[in-house]
Formats: C-alpha cells, sequence, structure tokens
C-alpha cells in the first residue's frame, strides 16, 4: 500500500490555499461599488438617511456608493430588486415598517418573504408619529380630544398617509386603546393628508412631525401628543400617548439597511459595523435629529427581534381591522 502521507500533505495545502483565498476575498470586501436601493421617491426621508450613510461609506469603503430610488407599490418594488439581487452584500435596501413588518399581514401575496429572503443588518432610524388636529379644535389634551371624538360619534373621520401605513396603523392602534369611531380616510402621502386636516375634510391625522412643519408654522393644525415612550427631545412640552392615559402606547415609524439572504455573515458584520460607526458621529446624530430622526444602530441579531415583535403587534392590529393590500 502506498504511503497516504504525500496525499494528505496536498489536500492540507489545497485545503490552506482554500481559506486564505477566502479570507482574502472577505477582507478585500468591497471590491467594486456598493448600491443603496431606496424604495421611496428621490427626496424622501429615506433618500436623505441613505444619502447621509453614504457620503461617510464611500470613504470608509473606498468605493463608491450609489443611490438608486425605486419607487412604488409600498416598498415591494424596491425591497422585491433587494431580496433578488446576488447574495454578496454590493446590493442594499433601505426597507421600513411596511414592505417588511406590515407586509406579510397585509398582502395575500408578497414578491418576496421578508424573513425568508433578506437578511436584518442595521436598524438606521426611527421616528414617533404626532396626533394632529386643526387649529381651533378645542381639544387641547389627549383626554379632551378622545372625549371630544367620542362625542362626534361615526361624523369623526381621520386622515392617513396610506392605506397599511404606519400613519393609519397607530391610529387604529388608537381607537383600539380609546374606543372612538371612527372613519378613515386615506391619502397618498403626508402633504395631501395633512392640507385634508387643515381645511377641515378630516379630523385628526397620526404622522411624522417634520411633514406638518408649515402648518404648524401657519396655525393651521396643533399637536396632541406623540407616540414615542418617552417624550422628543426637540418638542419636550408634547406629552407622550403613554404619559396621557395609555401606559404602553408606543408607534414608531422605522427604517434599516437589508441585503438578499444568503450574504456571508463577515460581509453584514462588516457593514454592521461601519454603519454603526457613521451612526455615531455627532455630526451625523445632529442631521438626523434636524430632521426629527432617531439615530439608530445595534446588531443584526437585534435588528431581527424587534423586527419579529413589530410584527406580532401590529399583525395583531392588521388581523382585527382587516386591512387588506391586493398586490
Amino acid at each position: 500500500m502506498k504511503n497516504p502521507l504525500p496525499f494528505l500533505a496536498v489536500f492540507l495545502f489545497a485545503a490552506a490555499l482554500s481559506a486564505g483565498a477566502w479570507a482574502q476575498q472577505q477582507q478585500a470586501w468591497p471590491s467594486k461599488p456598493v448600491r443603496v436601493i431606496v424604495p421611496a421617491p428621490a427626496g424622501s426621508s429615506l433618500d436623505l438617511i441613505a444619502r447621509t450613510l453614504a457620503d461617510r461609506l464611500r470613504v470608509m469603503w473606498k468605493q463608491p456608493v450609489v443611490i438608486e430610488t425605486k419607487a412604488g407599490a409600498g416598498g415591494l418594488i424596491g425591497m422585491d430588486t433587494v431580496a433578488k439581487a446576488p447574495h454578496d452584500g454590493y446590493t442594499l435596501g433601505i426597507g421600513f415598517n411596511g414592505p417588511i413588518a406590515f407586509g406579510p399581514y397585509m398582502y395575500a401575496r408578497m414578491p418576496y418573504a421578508p424573513a425568508r429572503d433578506l437578511i436584518p443588518i442595521v436598524l438606521t432610524t426611527s421616528q414617533p408619529n404626532v396626533l394632529a388636529v386643526q387649529a381651533d379644535n378645542p381639544a387641547n389634551t389627549l383626554p379632551e380630544f378622545v372625549e371630544w371624538a367620542k362625542k362626534r360619534g361615526n361624523r369623526f373621520s381621520y386622515a392617513s398617509v396610506g392605506a397599511g401605513s404606519s400613519s393609519h396603523l397607530t391610529m387604529e392602534l388608537f381607537r383600539s386603546a380609546t374606543h372612538i369611531e371612527a372613519v378613515h380616510v386615506p391619502y397618498s402621502g403626508s402633504p395631501p393628508a395633512g392640507l385634508s386636516l387643515a381645511a377641515g375634510d378630516t379630523q385628526a391625522l397620526f404622522t411624522v412631525a417634520p411633514a406638518l412643519l408649515p402648518l404648524i408654522q401657519g396655525q393651521r393644525v396643533k399637536l396632541i401628543a406623540i407616540t414615542s415612550a418617552k417624550r422628543s427631545e426637540l418638542m419636550k412640552d408634547l406629552p407622550t400617548v403613554a404619559e396621557s392615559g395609555y401606559p404602553g402606547f408606543e408607534s414608531l415609524a422605522w427604517n434599516g439597511l437589508f441585503t438578499a439572504a444568503g450574504t456571508p455573515p463577515e460581509v453584514v458584520q462588516r457593514i454592521n459595523a461601519d454603519v454603526n460607526a457613521v451612526l455615531q458621529e455627532p455630526a451625523v446624530r445632529e442631521l438626523l435629529a434636524n430632521q426629527g430622526l432617531v439615530a439608530g444602530g445595534g446588531s443584526p441579531e437585534e435588528f431581527r427581534a424587534f423586527i419579529d415583535a413589530e410584527g406580532r403587534k401590529w399583525g395583531a392590529i392588521i388581523a382585527k381591522v382587516g386591512i387588506r393590500l391586493d398586490q
């Protein structure tokens, strides 16, 4: 019988070369441009977040970071592009509540399964909603507003920035907590929803505060409460829903980076670490705060656990209200 040692040596040598090549490949990432899919229009808050990150990451990675907007279908078109991209980390997407946590409970079918086809990398930002009413509404506190709404009965209607949006679901969560009746009037975005409130066509709206700033400054609408667990540093005088009689109430519009399932863990960890570093920069945090955004961060595992919890919470509301969107 021939001595097997030479063959073993050759095998070990080949394995070492393979391992070395793999390690070198991982260290070399990124070796080409990285694209970030934004599933919302240019100029949106998601676009701002993506470009803010890209400005820093292209310096850290020494590669171009290309922003590509793919709006439509409530974010599904853009996130489907990410889900079907090569699993190498060179295509990222900035996903948000709708196409990640809400979609599986609202659509009869989706072009991708978020839990199966996407890897959560890092939470980028979150933002509370605010409850806005017309400036001449007699209510100035949340208890006063609830009392006022109950007296109106089915003559009370509320606007949202779209069916199945965080704006819509926040009011449904609020209705569940307060037992008020209301008719939902969905609009295509914050500007028309805010204008409907200012004109008196609708009587309440949950949305993010920056979208209402011109109407607030023009004294056409006023804010009653905020949906964060704690008061906002930017609006310290605005009480939370939780402290106004509904303990535990919280609703956040959030977003984060994702990539295609199957992307090597080492690449995911590299992106996570670098984005976390960017989100800790004082200048970045200040820029985001000026837009009403709270910088995120954390591990991929923490982000996945957060998404799972959001799905359970809002899935129950979606089922209770019976929200179904065709796709």
